[in-house]
């Protein structure tokens, strides 16, 4: 049985149209009304990706991991009963509002809310996104992470790494503990941070195409106070993001060229070099809260020659490129 990858997540909001603002026009997703009161948004052929409940609150509702195979829902839910974890198998009105074929919901030792569901349903129209871009990088790397604020780690990490299997990539003790996990090539698809804290950090999306990110970045610093993070690189998984804050608080990550692993033969282990190569400005923070330490570090990075491995050449993949770049403009 597995956990294959981050399928949807749904978020508690009463600001509907805010939301339909920054996920159709900044992120790129495309709105779809399914009424009643709630927005749904698709990044790709599913039927929907991301879910905002007309609720109060603010935060994370659920999220939804989809499993390899129809049996996984109920070997994960004997395992977790046993474990003294409830388990609810979710009724059909809720798998249909899902879209999906089966799931079963329980909380993690923090309180969030998870589902693991099986089968989800392909949208029969293409994906028309909020704004012009090529498209999300999903498929079988799902639609992007996220990563939590939790209090402590000690108790999380033997729920999510043995009971649900996800797989430990690496993890930095400085500024804090974070703790990222992979289940499928994508360097990580889930992650922790250990702030002491309850709550939702942030979810990514990752572009297909750089100028999308960057051409998001120009509006999102159009709109005052949007711009958490400046634009960087991450040091672990080489993705080039910037941070938005989003309606409800929390941050979104937009990024591009995410590292992609091997499962097989890939081996956990410690990182040493902060956060970031590069940029990542915390402009949400004050110097001494936490902006100068990040900053020292990233600059202690770079004097130490610390940068990601270079992209070969590859003359026939840029010619390819350019073929597709020219057709579109046809």
């Amino acid at each position: 049985m597995a956990i294959i990858a981050l399928g949807y997540l749904g978020v508690r909001s009463d600001k509907l149209d805010d939301w339909s603002d920054f996920a159709g026009k900044l992120l790129g997703m495309q709105k779809i009304d399914r009424g009643g009161k709630a927005v749904a948004f698709r990044m790709d052929d599913k039927m929907q990706r991301l879910l905002v409940s007309d609720e109060p609150g603010e935060t994370l509702a659920f999220l939804g991991f989809e499993v390899a195979a129809k049996d996984d829902l109920q070997l994960y839910a004997g395992r977790l009963d046993a474990a003294g974890v409830k388990v609810t198998l979710g009724s059909k009105e809720l798998c249909d509002r899902r879209f999906v074929e089966g799931l079963i919901w329980f909380e993690d030792p923090g309180g969030n809310r998870v589902e693991l569901f099986y089968n989800p349903m392909i949208a029969s129209d293409p994906f028309v996104p909020g704004r012009p871009i090529d498209g999300f990088n999903t498929g079988p790397l799902g639609m992007g992470h996220a990563v939590l604020h939790v209090k402590d780690i000690d108790v999380m990490m033997p729920f999510y790494r043995d009971l649900l299997d996800f797989h430990v990539s690496d993890y930095g003790l400085e500024p804090y503990g974070l703790y990222f996990f992979h289940l499928n090539d994508r360097h990580h698809s889930f992650a922790m941070v250990g702030s002491g804290q309850l709550g939702f950090h942030h979810f990514m999306v990752e572009f297909q195409n750089l100028d999308d990110l960057g051409q998001g970045y120009d509006l999102a610093q159009m709109d005052e106070g949007r711009v958490a993070y400046t634009l960087g690189r991450h040091t672990n998984d080489y993705m080039t993001s910037y941070y938005a804050h989003s309606p409800s608080g929390f941050f979104v990550e937009n990024g591009w060229g995410g590292r992609l692993i091997d499962p097989e033969t890939w081996e956990p282990h410690q990182t040493h070099d902060g956060p970031s190569f590069w940029g990542h400005e915390r402009l949400y923070l004050t110097e001494e809260g936490g902006r100068k330490r990040l900053r020292d570090m990233r600059l202690d990075a770079a004097e130490r020659g610390r940068r990601s491995p270079p992209i070969a050449e590859c003359p026939w993949l840029y010619g390819e490129l350019a073929k597709k770049n020219a057709a579109g403009r046809t």
